[in-house]
């Protein structure tokens, strides 16, 4: 395998685990509330303006109140907006989204404005590393590992705890999870916390990658992500972390491969093939096995 292409791949993994991490925080509450999540950009955004605040702080500090202020916004944000409406039909909820998300980003622009702000976070990351004759940024080597670490610590808790088995019943069929004792609001609750987990990890790996943060970052991630859900599975944690993952690996992949004259269109190319993909498989590469509308 020549260097380059290496390299390629190593990149293409990288951005697909950032991607996947995102598409898994909105998998994660279409799976137990049936909402498409748009505002769970907004929780990257608050996450990466806690970075920002606490420049010059140890990191662990930053990462802190990245995770606290994404955690605060989250649990917020579910109980103002969205447990009013957890009867509400899916159009009402998707809507209800998009206000929120709509919301906290022309509040931001009114009190910080839009203009992109540099953060030189974790500068330590822009190290380069030999691995096998390759020089691999270090950041990468990270978002890889904290992609992996947080699947596999999700999958563990989803299927190792009571909670986590809660959240799945409520995922296979809501109503009846009620019946048997599963506490809503509890679940709910704790499926947005994670979520939020989740967003400001993403923060966290991309300011370190970009060093910006501006009001729009996380629209541009969850956009990509939300495509990556879809074609994984609505409704399949597994389908939306595969599906993010391929999505944000075949935007690299194209990059390196196309002739230059056609590597600005690489988002085209994304978009041709989630269509095909939709047109063979529309209940996506791995359907959810209980996706009923919730009520």
């Amino acid at each position: 395998m020549s260097g380059n292409l290496a390299q390629t791949i190593v990149d293409a993994i990288s951005v697909g685990g950032l991607y996947a991490l995102t598409a898994l925080g909105i998998g994660l509450i279409f799976g137990v509330m049936r909402l498409i999540n748009f505002a769970h950009g907004e929780l990257i955004m608050i996450a990466g303006y806690a970075l920002l605040v606490c420049l010059g702080q140890p990191p662990w500090i930053a990462i802190f109140a990245g995770v606290a202020a994404a955690l605060i916004l989250a649990l917020l944000i579910e109980r103002a907006a969205f447990r009013p409406l957890r009867g509400a039909d899916p159009a009402t909820l998707l809507i209800s989204s998009f206000a929120v998300s709509f919301f906290l980003q022309k509040a931001m622009i009114l009190f910080l404005g839009s203009r992109p702000r540099g953060v030189d976070f974790l500068p330590i990351l822009g190290q380069q590393i030999h691995v096998g004759g390759l020089r691999i940024q270090l950041l990468q080597l990270v978002t890889i590992l904290v992609s992996a670490l947080l699947l596999a610590g999700l999958t563990w808790f989803l299927k190792a705890t009571r909670l986590g088995l809660e959240m799945q019943a409520a995922a296979e069929n809501f109503r009846m999870a009620q019946v048997l004792g599963v506490r809503a609001n509890r679940v709910l609750a704790t499926a947005f916390a994670i979520s939020a987990l989740l967003a400001a990890a993403v923060a966290c790996l991309f300011v370190a990658e970009t060093g910006l943060v501006q009001p729009r970052m996380g629209s541009q991630l969850v956009v990509i992500a939300f495509v990556g859900t879809v074609i994984g599975g609505l409704g399949n944690l597994a389908g939306a972390a595969l599906g993010g993952f391929l999505v944000g690996a075949a935007t690299i992949l194209l990059q390196a491969l196309l002739p230059a004259d056609l590597a600005v269109f690489r988002e085209a190319f994304v978009f041709i093939a989630v269509t095909l993909v939709l047109l063979l498989r529309p209940q996506g590469l791995l359907p959810a096995r209980g996706l009923k509308e919730r009520i």
